[in-house]
């Protein structure tokens, strides 16, 4: 008799922080609409070209709120003229007039070189021309001086450009793509309201698409926390412990009322998937896939089956719990779900290596080559498992936008390629987390070693100087919020809103940033936001914001290569 296919779960998170300056300020960065256009567009086409691939897609809500906001606001100016809330929109759709100091020209002009420069600027020859007066390939800074001999239609047309850029490559086909880069330069008002039509489109139209996916079964939803945060260092910022026994934590010894907020953080996070989707989630990616005994026995609660987190984290639990993990037998308790004790939600893991082989190894392999590769290593798993190969399904987890902008024309022929080998092929199953975990037994495991998807520990979000000072500003902040909860004097419309500008406080990707290996400009950006939301969580409560809030909690001092854009699951 043959052996069953071997069952694969292809997970991408998408993912983007709070943007906002506050929760309805300006936008202080554009990836959130940028990825939409390149990626999250592209991802959706990719799944609506291949019928027979199934995978699952993870939201975080933070990220639906600003799709949907970016979207009410370009309808607002294509139809009233209403200036928008992103400054790079305003400009490029002439709401605000372009900046007439050198300064803030030079800072726009670098802002429009924010992209990975081989595959999405040198890839046009049209917007290299046009960018080579000031910059060249290889260079680390423009020449800026033909600055000031260069008008506003030229800055216009580098606006209009980096736009095009950002397009995913299913958009490229669109009749306007098509004529605005044929045109190459000197696009007046109206076509660059052609394009921003086209966005407003596309923005408007995303959710749907995968809401349409999930409909027809093709696709499985999931979720991530609110506000993205870590949820086990919200109840216990011991639980670095097992992973970083000798990392320094901050001065404070835990967040007060971290399992309240945990829990509002899940309830929020399934309200407004519910609001999107029409439906609530089987699955629950908790954010950077942060997992401890504490955060999953949260779960059950709120009806979540399954979650999921890194290799690493499988690693450490087999030695904290006394089994063999370092063997080629043991692995194959890798392709599978997992049971903890009293705990009726499955945790499963990722492979490490295949999901990283997406994610930073592929983009230089022909896409063939890259899909042939691929599919050798599912088949090697199936052969490794044998006659059980049906009691088990194999995790690939990683982000769906950031890799892309590596990968010539976003990726595009690649994940075609591994779409076509994979829903082609007899011998693998493409299948979603909740089918599989219906389907196959769980392994008891006895203890769980807490981390995430990152090296296996939280030592990208506490446990270093920078980090752990963040964490001891928002334990104060959470001092003050309870204290001014506690009192009662607070309307229920600030109520909520406190509540609200405490969950972005909360997010993780602050803590990322910190630290003297990220490029100092991001992490600028990210110093400077996350005081300002502080400082808007005491005005809220009604408080003074401390003198401590004044002070940089980081200065960075890394490379630039992603210009602001974060890369997960590795180094």
């Amino acid at each position: 008799m043959a052996q069953a296919p071997l069952k694969l779960v292809l997970c991408w998170h998408m993912h983007q922080p709070w943007y906002r300056e506050e929760l309805d300020g300006d936008y202080r960065l554009p990836w959130v609409y940028l990825h939409a256009l390149k990626d999250y567009s592209d991802m959706a086409a990719h799944l609506e070209a291949h019928p027979g691939m199934r995978a699952v897609v993870n939201f975080t809500p933070v990220l639906l709120e600003q799709l949907e906001d970016y979207s009410h606001q370009l309808n607002r100016w294509l139809a009233h003229g209403q200036p928008m809330s992103d400054p790079m929109l305003n400009y490029l759709s002439g709401a605000t007039p372009l900046p007439a100091g050198e300064a803030a020209r030079r800072r726009l002009f670098r802002n429009c070189l924010r992209a990975h420069a081989p595959t999405m600027i040198e890839a046009h020859a049209a917007f290299t021309r046009l960018l080579s007066p000031l910059w060249r390939s290889g260079m680390p800074e423009p020449d800026f001086g033909l600055m000031p001999y260069l008008n506003d239609q030229y800055l216009l047309d580098v606006l209009t450009w980096y736009h095009l850029a950002w397009l995913g490559h299913s958009l490229r086909r669109h009749p306007v793509v098509e004529r605005l880069m044929a045109q190459g330069r000197l696009f007046d008002a109206t076509a660059r309201r052609e394009l921003i039509a086209l966005m407003a489109e596309v923005l408007g139209g995303l959710t749907g698409r995968y809401r349409a996916l999930a409909e027809r079964g093709q696709v499985e939803l999931s979720v991530t926390p609110y506000s993205h945060p870590i949820v086990p260092l919200l109840l216990d910022f011991d639980a670095m412990r097992c992973a970083q026994p000798e990392a320094p934590g901050p001065e404070h010894p835990g967040y007060p009322g971290g399992g309240e907020r945990a829990h509002w953080q899940l309830r929020k996070a399934i309200e407004v998937f519910e609001r999107f989707f029409g439906f609530r989630p089987l699955g629950m990616w908790l954010s950077e896939g942060s997992v401890s005994e504490e955060a999953l026995a949260l779960l059950p609660e709120h009806g979540i089956r399954w979650t999921a987190s890194g290799e690493g984290v499988w690693h450490g639990s087999s030695v904290l719990s006394g089994l063999e993990h370092n063997t080629p037998e043991s692995r194959r308790c890798l392709f599978a779900p997992h049971s903890l004790p009293g705990c009726e939600t499955r945790l499963l893991f990722r492979d490490d290596g295949l999901s990283d082989l997406i994610g930073f190894e592929y983009q230089g392999w022909k896409a063939e080559d890259a899909a042939n590769d691929f599919v050798s290593h599912l088949h090697n798993i199936r052969n490794y498992l044998g006659d059980d190969v049906g009691r088990h399904l194999v995790s690939v987890i990683l982000d769906g936008e950031n890799a892309w902008e590596y990968y010539p024309d976003n990726g595009f022929h690649f994940i075609g390629a591994l779409y076509e080998r994979l829903a082609g092929d007899p011998l693998i199953e493409t299948t979603t987390f909740a089918e599989g975990v219906a389907q196959c037994p769980a392994l008891a495991l006895p203890k769980l070693c807490p981390g995430s998807w990152v090296y296996g520990s939280f030592s990208t979000w506490i446990g270093e100087p920078d980090k752990n000072r963040a964490w001891d500003r928002l334990v104060e902040a959470k001092q003050a919020f309870d204290r001014v909860m506690a009192s009662g004097r607070l309307d229920e419309r600030t109520r909520r809103l406190a509540e609200l500008q405490l969950a972005v406080c909360e997010g993780s990707d602050w803590f990322w940033w910190f630290g003297d290996y990220n490029p100092s400009d991001s992490v600028r950006d990210f110093d400077e936001l996350y005081r300002q939301q502080l400082r808007r969580l005491y005005l809220l409560l009604g408080e003074t914001p401390p003198d401590n809030l004044q002070e940089p909690l980081s200065r960075g001092g890394g490379s630039a290569e992603n210009a602001g854009t974060m890369r997960r699951g590795h180094d």
